[in-house]
């Protein structure tokens, strides 16, 4: 939650949030200015010298990782055939409808932007993505397809990239630890348990920065939740993951490459899109 603040004289940003956040240091102040998370009357600035007016209400600690992702019309179709579609899909938009928002996700604009007047097109998730994870997302024509892809799903292979928090010690590992859903707080647990299942996850360092790492990742099983959770268990979680370590504004997690069995064709099927641009800075 942010924290709102009420102003009482008029002046400037910094010097009001200097004079406010008692116990902060001002670089931390800063880093949190500078990180797009300061909004001034709901309106995020970054601007230090941003004037203040009496009554004018600041707000420290704004979260802003859902683009607007209501006139989303069309996606990034990547491959398509008779019988898949994979697209790239944004950070920010839920792979599928839920109880709350049964809308705009992207099943339902896929969906519609293969439509037309003769013929409605339908189409079946065959894995989904995290709301805030980007990248390939795979659909089925019918649910004959998307049985037989699942047939052989454990041979897929799934790679991520992922910006942490600090360097791992190691340049490459195996993160061998079972996990088990809580369903109270929709989190996984990691660790032995008798109802957690096996999970295991291969990383490689490609990229670091004084405080931050880029990893690519491989799944060998693909638990819900299972990057996310290892990672923070390995005491680097993803940058911007509020549910498994700090809050941000964006999450960097990317979904860059899917390589399935073709139901029809039987053979290796890839597909492969690179993250978006604003996810590297979070390298920074």
């Amino acid at each position: 939650m942010a924290e709102k603040f009420n102003v009482k004289k008029e002046g400037t940003l910094l010097i009001f949030l200097f004079e406010t956040l008692q116990g902060w240091s001002k670089k931390k102040i800063k880093e949190r200015l500078k990180g797009s998370s300061v909004a001034v009357n709901g309106t995020l600035t970054t601007k230090h010298d941003f004037p203040l007016h009496i009554n004018d209400i600041v707000e420290v600690g704004v979260i802003q990782k859902h683009k607007n992702m209501t006139n989303l019309r069309s996606l990034n179709i990547i491959y398509q055939d008779s019988d898949l579609i994979a697209i790239s899909k944004p950070a920010g938009l839920l792979s599928v409808g839920t109880k709350q928002e049964n809308r705009q996700h992207a099943l339902a604009i896929l969906r519609e932007q293969l439509s037309n007047r003769k013929k409605r097109v339908t189409l079946f998730p065959v894995h989904r993505l995290d709301r805030d994870t980007s990248g390939v997302l795979l659909f089925a024509t019918s649910k004959e397809i998307r049985e037989d892809v699942m047939k052989n799903w454990h041979r897929s292979e799934k790679v991520y990239l992922a910006v942490v928090n600090g360097v791992p010690t190691q340049s490459k590992g195996t993160i061998n630890q079972p996990l088990r859903l809580d369903e109270t707080i929709y989190k996984m647990h990691v660790g032995e348990h008798p109802k957690a299942k096996k999970a295991i996850t291969h990383y490689e360092v490609k990229e670091s920065s004084q405080t931050r790492s880029l990893l690519e990742v491989r799944l060998e099983t693909g638990r819900q939740h299972q990057i996310r959770a290892h990672l923070s268990w390995l005491g680097h979680a993803i940058i911007g993951d509020e549910r498994y370590g700090t809050k941000g504004d964006k999450m960097g997690l990317h979904a860059y490459k899917l390589t399935i069995i073709h139901p029809k064709q039987k053979k290796p099927l890839s597909f492969q899109v690179d993250a978006p641009k604003e996810f590297y800075t979070l390298l920074k």
